[in-house]
């Protein structure tokens, strides 16, 4: 009797898929062989996924690295390049994984004091995710440095490689934070399924008294609103996904938009800071009105401040209009994540987003060990 064999191609069970083997998972047939995935009927939608790694080096190694003054030039450009190929090379290495058009890949590398920390974002428009081409990126960014560091530290690990953060399909937007548990319960985070984004009426979260320790992960970000009106569902909001495509266009994969009122502000900026993303963008609550309180939500989680932009950006809205004197917006970071409070107008948050447009790279790659040092 000849065994029909399944043909490679399809990406292994997501939580998104449902089963249509007696063991639960898709890649499998009804006589649990292996199978491809038919994701015909799947809705197209915009997918992205986070993956991190690490690799654990002699301190030594790490400042030739991060000097490029190893042996082997060019370092990480050359670990870059080898996962972005290995991430549009993903359904040529894993078996049951879909060909699938690669709209971005990028990866990010940061220096610890004692390894160098890989985060991979892939994304697509499609019918199926990403997780695996962004793991695999770190795969081999990650073996393209040990390759590349090994005459100097044969005992380098590559280690902790783990899917971070994904969107898109079924089950919308998933974090490493919703499978260890780490969610506060009753939190109004807009992980909502189906979308990338979304706006959620007040926060319940309790206050975070400080942010969780670790690195920010790179190239993510969140944009909180405080907006009474907004949260109560009797005006709509434009400045939180204005801010989002900013941040997207430039290279930002967005955990959330959120929404909440203003006495839910500090318990909502808390909760996005222990969520560790590079950037955090606010939008409201900087003015004198009796219920602003935005910039003394964020001043206690910051531990440095940088008036700089702060000013910057009052300066830019004071050539339009003199009331933007008034606004009390705060920059700064948090443990490492650069948070910046914009106005609640659509007019005040132009005005923030230009002064970010030539600063915001050069900071978090500063932040991360990188950039010129002014």
């Amino acid at each position: 009797m000849t065994e029909s064999i399944p043909t490679a191609g399809a990406h292994p069970a997501s939580p998104d898929d449902h089963a249509a083997s007696p063991s639960g998972l898709t890649h499998l047939d009804s006589d649990g062989r292996a199978r491809m995935v038919d994701v015909g009927d799947k809705a197209i939608t915009t997918r992205t996924a986070i993956a991190s790694g690490r690799i654990e080096l002699l301190p030594h190694v790490i400042a030739l690295v991060r000097a490029d003054n190893m042996p082997k030039a060019d370092v990480l450009a050359t670990a870059r390049i080898a996962g972005i190929s290995g991430a549009k090379k993903t359904s040529e290495l894993i078996p049951l994984c879909h060909q699938i058009p690669l709209s971005s890949v990028k990866i990010d590398f940061v220096f610890a004091a004692d390894a160098i920390e890989i985060t991979a974002t892939a994304k697509t428009t499609g019918q199926t995710g990403v997780e695996m081409e962004a793991l695999t990126a770190v795969a081999i960014a990650g073996l393209t440095l040990h390759d590349m560091v090994k005459a100097l530290d044969p005992g380098a690990i590559l280690t902790d490689i783990q899917l971070q953060d994904k969107t898109g399909g079924k089950r919308g937007h998933w974090t490493r934070a919703d499978r260890e548990g780490a969610a506060e319960p009753g939190s109004t985070s807009a992980s909502v399924p189906g979308a990338t984004s979304a706006s959620v009426s007040g926060a319940t979260a309790d206050p975070v008294s400080s942010a969780t320790s670790g690195t920010p992960r790179p190239r993510t970000a969140a944009v909180v609103v405080a907006s009474t009106g907004g949260a109560a569902g009797t005006r709509e909001d434009t400045t939180g996904p204005t801010i989002e495509h900013w941040l997207t266009a430039h290279g930002y994969a967005v955990d959330a938009v959120t929404v909440v009122a203003d006495s839910a502000i500090a318990a909502e900026l808390a909760r996005v800071v222990a969520t560790r993303p590079a950037v955090l963008v606010s939008t409201g609550g900087t003015g004198l009105s009796p219920t602003d309180a935005t910039p003394e939500a964020t001043r206690p989680l910051l531990d440095r401040e940088l008036p700089g932009i702060a000013e910057a950006i009052r300066a830019r809205g004071m050539a339009v209009t003199p009331t933007a004197a008034l606004s009390r917006g705060l920059a700064g970071t948090a443990n490492g994540t650069v948070v910046v409070n914009l106005p609640g107008s659509p007019g005040g948050v132009k005005d923030g987003l230009s002064v970010l447009d030539g600063l915001l790279d050069h900071l978090v790659a500063q932040i991360s060990g990188g950039g010129r040092h002014e």
